[in-house]
Parts: structure tokens; sequence; C-alpha cells
């Protein structure tokens, strides 16, 4: 058969040695290259340092994924070979999981004839050098992952800086494995596809999917796991290895692609046993031409070489397809950290400022709780109806006015308990005559009744109060965590005395009803008069002859049962009713009375706690240096403030520095 496809030229990297290779007859010296060096025009080279800036400055903490090659493979699958392959560079090797934490392969440009290779994990910063990178990789993985089987999410970068060798930033990830072997956890393939999924999942990833020539492609779980994040297969590079084991039939599986990769396919030969890297590029650059099924794939997607350019070519496109994003990410995270930052109280340097600060702060506070409180405005707090207070408190006093007034069923039969005051306030006098004293003694027993209501709903109404400045100071301190709690103390201490201040008055307010009997109200006579019309008629109804009824309607009492009063004389049931209409009447005066007394009393009260005592008795208490204080703190930043404030800044240069690293590529596209 004779082979007619042009031969893939390459360069060699000066940091590489050159080997002699007999072709065609020449004997001359014939540079082989490092595969992953390659040409960059002008266009290219200069998107690949940007990346490559931005990665320095560990931009993707922010947030921000950049461009990065994962390679992914079912166990064994020669995914590391491929790797090393790439990079000239030695890693693990063997049988079962060789890759057990996310190795990150960081290859940068150097202009030194004297490679630099060292690791980084665990802020720890490990030399080392070509002969002994992979010994070194083990025993960091050792660390990292422990001395068995496991594997680790946490991360292991190697970074090789020599002559020659691009910038360029690959991960090598764990093979998959479903079966666990003796000292893997049970759940170790979750653990890794749980940590490929976190890797090729953003959009900005390259999946370089490595399939085994030996094995039939659609049943790969590599493949299964990269279609679920890539299901057009849009930048999904596939890289078939030992194509040497298994040669037949493997022209059909690349041109036939029943697992839809769009970046294609790329078929190499990986070094074996102890060949160098420019003797294992010469036996697959023959392997390619002279096997006789091997020969029949187009040249442009076999060999290390072709699939390095391809890499190359690919990450290109996708970093000038993710660049306008990734520039307006950083723009938009540069933009909230700054406003962020800006919200941060300033420091303060000395008393003065502090106390200045301190008064800034009530102040504001102050005028939140006169919008609230007093005005009704709660355009401040237009979604939490709890800070509606204006609402709040009229629907408190309107639930307890309808509690304080709701009828209470009557533990004895009509009339018994006038009766029975009547029998014990009697004396030496006119008959039918009811003694002031007996209407005194059943309207102290109706103020008794009801004495705790007026107390609990005070109580109640403090209490919510209280929650208010506190979420108020709360909001209104939030920069300065240091003196929060001080002013909420203070807050607390205010509202206990105005809470004891106002129960006592409130006892006062009840307790005057039980002295006497007085309203200007012209409502108790109309009132009075109406039920009293009722009188002769009931008792009549109770004392009459012949065919007696039991019961007898009386307005705004309902049906009443009478047959108990039958033995009573009438001088007896006649002020007995009077009295039953008397308190009656007075009695809805007396609790109407109450509701208006509490709630222009809480007016007042509410007004003058804004309006006076907030600002004063604050700041009082935090200036007071016996009670505590909390000025002085001021001057001391919270560590909760320092932290964020130092983070932001941070985050502010990183985001700054990474603007302008992308600044002048932006220009020129």
């Amino acid at each position: 058969m004779v082979n007619n496809k042009k031969k893939v030229v390459t360069k060699t990297p000066p940091s590489l040695a050159v080997v002699k290779k007999k072709s065609r007859g020449n004997k001359d010296a014939v540079p082989v290259e490092a595969p992953i060096v390659t040409s960059y025009n002008d266009r290219i080279r200069p998107l690949l340092d940007t990346v490559d800036t931005l990665r320095n400055l560990n931009v993707m903490k922010e947030g921000i994924h950049l461009p990065t090659i994962v390679v992914v493979g079912d166990q064994s699958s020669g995914k590391s070979s491929v790797l090393e392959s790439l990079a000239g560079t030695s890693l693990p090797r063997g049988q079962g999981i060789c890759t057990r934490v996310p190795l990150v392969m960081r290859l940068q440009r150097s202009s030194s004839p004297e490679p630099e290779i060292w690791l980084e994990y665990r802020d720890k910063v490990v030399p080392t050098d070509e002969e002994n990178i992979a010994e070194a990789i083990r025993a960091a993985t050792k660390v990292i992952a422990g001395s068995g089987k496991g594997v680790s999410d946490a991360p292991l970068t190697l970074h090789v800086r020599k002559a020659g060798v691009p910038d360029l930033t690959m991960v090598d990830l764990p093979g998959i494995t479903r079966v666990p072997v003796n000292g893997q956890p049970e759940n170790i393939y979750e653990q890794i596809s749980g940590m490929i999924m976190k890797y090729i999942e953003p959009q900005e990833s390259i999946i370089l999917n490595v399939l085994s020539a030996t094995v039939d492609f659609t049943t790969c779980e590599s493949i299964r796991m990269s279609r679920k994040v890539d299901k057009t297969g849009q930048r999904t590079l596939a890289v078939v290895t030992k194509a040497d084991m298994a040669p037949e039939g493997l022209l059909q599986k690349v041109t036939a692609d029943d697992v839809s990769i769009v970046l294609g396919y790329v078929c190499v030969r990986n070094r074996v046993g102890d060949e160098t890297y420019e003797e294992a590029r010469i036996q697959e650059e023959l392997l390619f031409k002279t096997h006789p099924l091997l020969s029949l794939i187009d040249e442009d997607i076999v060999g290390i070489p072709v699939l390095a350019h391809k890499l190359m070519l690919i990450q290109a496109s996708m970093i000038s397809r993710c660049l306008p994003d990734i520039v307006r990410k950083i723009n938009q995270k540069l933009e909230t950290a700054v406003l962020e930052l800006n919200k941060l109280p300033t420091v303060i340097a000395s008393t003065g400022e502090a106390l200045m600060k301190l008064m800034e702060i009530i102040g504001s506070a102050k005028e939140s709780l006169l919008r609230i409180l007093v005005q009704g405005d709660f355009s401040e707090y237009p979604d939490d109806q709890n800070m509606h207070c204006t609402a709040r408190l009229a629907d408190m006093l309107s639930q307890f006015s309808d509690d304080l007034q709701a009828k209470p069923k009557d533990a004895t039969e009509f009339l018994m308990d006038e009766i029975k005051i009547l029998d014990e306030c009697k004396c030496v006098g006119l008959p039918n005559f009811i003694p002031r004293s007996a209407f005194l003694a059943i309207l102290s027993q109706h103020v008794h009744a009801i004495h705790d209501k007026p107390v609990e709903f005070i109580k109640k109404i403090w209490n919510y109060i209280e929650d208010v400045i506190s979420s108020v100071i709360s909001k209104h301190s939030e920069n300065f965590p240091q003196i929060q709690s001080s002013i909420k103390r203070a807050g607390r201490n205010l509202i206990s005395k105005i809470k004891e201040q106002s129960v006592n008055r409130v006892i006062e307010i009840v307790e005057m009803e039980k002295l006497t009997d007085y309203t200007c109200n012209p409502d108790y006579m109309t009132c009075l008069t109406q039920k009293t019309n009722q009188q002769e008629s009931f008792i009549y109804a109770v004392l009459m002859d012949g065919n007696k009824p039991e019961y007898f309607s009386v307005t705004g009492f309902g049906n009443l049962k009478i047959s108990h009063l039958r033995k009573y004389h009438a001088h007896l049931l006649h002020p007995a009713f009077d009295m039953k209409m008397r308190i009656t009447s007075y009695w809805t005066i007396v609790l109407r009375r109450i509701v208006d007394n509490l709630a222009l009393y809480l007016q007042l009260s509410v007004k003058h706690l804004v309006n006076g005592q907030f600002q004063k008795e604050i700041v009082a208490e935090m200036v007071d240096a016996k009670a505590g204080g909390g000025v002085e703190r001021m001057l001391e930043e919270s560590p909760l403030v320092a932290s964020k404030r130092e983070k932001l800044k941070n985050s502010i240069k990183l985001l700054k520095e990474s603007k302008d690293a992308v600044a002048a590529i932006v220009d020129q596209n």
C-alpha cells in the first residue's frame, strides 16, 4: 500500500534534547518537538497570555470561570499518559487509580534554560525537578487524600515553567470506577462523578474525553457524564488511546461518531515502558504511517502533535467566545464590591468622631421610629407588616376593646347578685331606695373582674414596641456590631422603665372607676330610660297570680328565667331591677372610657418616647462609663467588619488588576 499523506511538521522547544531520526535515507539529525509546543500567531498568543494572567491573579475565587482543559475518562483509559505526553513531563502511572486528586497542571513559558517545577497544595510550596516529579506528586497525593486508595476533591497544582513551553492549564481528574477495590470507600463512584461534574459543568470548560480504542465508545461512563453537561458535544474533544492495541474498526469508530463529539477525535499512541517522549513520538508517527489499518486514518486526526495543535486552537476559540462574558462579570463584580465597601462605616479615629457617629445612629433611628410609630409612614419597611406600627397598634387596641366589652356569661341567675348586695347594704330607712354603697359595691365587682385585662394589654403593647425599637436599632447600627448590643440594652432598659410607669398608670385608670359613679355622657340616661321602661311589666310577670310564666324577655338581656325570683317581695325586686339596669347602662360607659383613656395615654406615651426619651436616655446610658458605656468601643472596629473590609479591598484590587489585564485584548478585538 502506498501512503501519500503529508507529514505533520512541528517545531522543537529549546528546552528539549535533539534526537536523531532516520527517515528515507536522511542521516541528518531531525529535531523532534515536545508535542504541546506549536507556533502561535499574533491573534492567539495575546488571548492565551491574558487568560494566564487572570489565572495567576486567581480571579476564579471571585466566581469567574476561565477556559480550562479538563481531562476525563474511565479508569485506566490512559488519561495521565495523554497529559504527560502533551506536557513532556512524567506523571504517576500504573494499575488502578493513578490520579486520586484533581491535578491542575499549569505550564508556563520561561526564558530561563533551567526548568522550574514545583507543587502547591494546602498553602504549601514543594520544589521538585523533572526526574522526581512523579514521586513528588505521589507524596503530595498521600498528604491530601491519605495513604489508602481513596480520593479527595482538594486540588494539587503542578507548576512547570521552562523554555519553549506555552502557557496552558489542564486538569487531570481521577478515572471513573464503579466497583470499589480494597481500601476504597463504598461510594467511590459518587465521589469521583461529583468531582468530575464540578469541573466539566462550567460552560468555559473544554472537555478532553479520553477513550480507549479497546472499548465501545457508547458504553463509556465518561461519555455519559460529558453529555449531561455538553449535550451537543460543542465543547468536547475525544482522544482515542491505545490505538496500537485495537486497530481493527478504529477508523469506523472515529468517522461514525456515534456519541456526537463535535470537536472531533484524535487517535494517539502513548509512551510505552521506558521510552523517552521523543522516542514515543517517533514510534507514534511510524505506527500511523505504516500500520495497514491505522495508516488509513486521516493524518489530521492522529498524533500527539495534532492533539496539541487542536487544543491550542480550541482553547483560543473558547477564550474569544468567553472573553466578553468574563469582562462583563469582572465589571459587575467590581461594581458590586465597590458598592459594598462604600456601605461599610468609615474607620473612627477619635472619641469625638465616635460620639458624633453615635448621635447619627440614634438620630436616624429616632427618625425611623417617628415615621413608623407616630406618622404611619412605613415606606422604610414596605414588605414587613410587623413594622407597620400604627396599623398594628390600632389592631391590638381594637382587639382589646372587643375583648373588654364582650359580655361574659352570667355565673348566677338574673338579679341574684343585686339582691344579695342590697340585702347586705340594707339599713334603717325608707323602703324601695337604692343605697349608694350598694351600687358602688356591685360596680367594684365589675371592675375587679376586668382588672387584669388593661394591664396585660399595656404590657403587650410595650413588648411589641420593644421589638420594633430593637429592629430599628439593629438596622441603623449594623455597621457597628461592637456597640449594637449596648444600644439594644439601653433601648430595653428604657422600655422597661416606661412599661413599669404605664402599668402603674393603667392600674390608676382602672382603680378610679371604683371610687365613684360619674359620667356626663348623655348615653347613660338614654340607655337607662329604655331599660327601666320594662320594670313594671317585669315585676308583674314575676309576681302575677294564675298562669305564671317561666321566662320573660328583657331588652339587652334576652329571654330570662324568672321563676327563682317569686319568693322575693316587690319592695326588693324593684330596687334590684333598677340597680341592674343602672349598672348595665353605666358599665358600658366605663368600659368605653377605659379603652379611650388607654388609647390616648398610649398615643401620648409613644410620642413622648420618640420625641424626647429615646435619644436622651440612650445617649446618657451609652456615654456613662459606670454603665458599661459603648462610645469608646466604636474606636475598635469589629472583627467581622474588619474582615469584610479586608476581603472587599482584596477583591477590588484583584478585579481591577483583572480588568486592566483584559482591557488591552478587548481593545484589539
